[in-house]
């Protein structure tokens, strides 16, 4: 059996290792992998009782009542952890190969009649961090005790986890043509269903990441909205988007280059201040109208929902 001190130190997560786990980012499973490596148990408090099967069956206990808990709503599917007795390199590898986005591991520590420590720590393998790492005091050796600390467990793994997704309301793409065979007339009616097909596969991308939730925008009634001028109001777009009920506002721009170039711009506000959060763009790209929605999906991918955290 590992020494739980190990875990109470915190999982090592190996950059080699976690780099090439986990499912793509507009393609994540519904719901989530989540594997829970079985906990372990270590006993300084020094009393002169047996307490060993008492403890492992108030252990495997935790064990069901915590995956359950996390299984309650849905939004996760368990898979198999690993062997127990595992290296972290081990667990992340197993948990992955099951098909995990998350991986938690913990330890409960009894330091004395009156005092434990339940550690845990849950590490998202796709984007390679630790995403909880706590460790939560409970006074008390007794059924009612423990039950107490898993759902302080059950609690802070859901909110650090899954935590409510951002709602988005990503405006209808909009359309700068500086090609040389520029029409003053704006985009053609193929070049409009260009842009809305590019407007759907970046909605798409973005709800499927799990992240976030978009906000309809159907109802935004200001000209810039309507005539797909956003670009040019200096910041509007927050205010509009914070009247609809979301958090934050993305505009979308495809510039033309030329008849086979182009670039693809997002930028994401802040709807309380308005802030810039978000500035990302393509560089040039080849291809035609039609691979407009494909440059956009990419750079949204690579700059953003599959971006490495620091």
């Amino acid at each position: 059996m590992r020494r739980l001190t190990g875990v109470l130190c915190g999982l090592v997560l190996m950059g080699s290792i976690l780099g090439s786990a986990g499912t793509r980012a507009d393609t994540p499973p519904e719901p989530v992998g989540l594997a829970v490596a079985d906990f372990e148990f270590l006993d300084t408090s020094g009393e002169p009782a047996d307490q060993a099967a008492v403890h492992a069956r108030r252990l495997r206990d935790f064990m069901a009542a915590l995956r359950r808990d996390l299984a309650a709503d849905g939004r996760f599917r368990l898979v198999p952890a690993g062997p127990s007795d595992g290296t972290p390199e081990a667990l992340v590898r197993a948990a992955a190969a099951a098909g995990a986005r998350y991986l938690v591991v913990g330890g409960i520590h009894k330091m004395s009649t009156l005092v434990q420590w339940a550690k845990v720590d849950a590490i998202d393998i796709a984007a390679d961090r630790v995403v909880l790492s706590k460790l939560i005091t409970f006074r008390g050796d007794d059924d009612a005790s423990w039950a107490r600390a898993e759902t302080f467990v059950s609690r802070d793994l859901n909110a650090a986890i899954m935590p409510a997704p951002i709602k988005l309301a990503i405006f209808d793409f909009e359309y700068e043509d500086f090609s040389p065979a520029a029409s003053t007339g704006g985009a053609t009616e193929a070049e409009l269903v260009q842009l809305d097909d590019t407007t759907g596969m970046v909605r798409r991308v973005f709800a499927k990441s799990g992240r976030y939730s978009i906000t309809d925008v159907a109802a935004a009634d200001a000209p810039a909205a309507k005539t797909r001028s956003l670009r040019d109001c200096n910041g509007c777009d927050a205010a509009i988007a914070r009247g609809l009920g979301a958090d934050q506002s993305l505009v979308g721009v495809v510039r033309r280059i030329s008849r086979t170039e182009y670039t693809v711009r997002f930028q994401i506000r802040d709807t309380k201040t308005g802030t810039v959060l978000v500035d990302e763009n393509s560089g040039l790209r080849m291809g035609a109208d039609y691979s407009w929605s494909r440059g956009a999906r990419r750079l949204v991918l690579d700059r953003l929902l599959e971006k490495k955290q620091p």
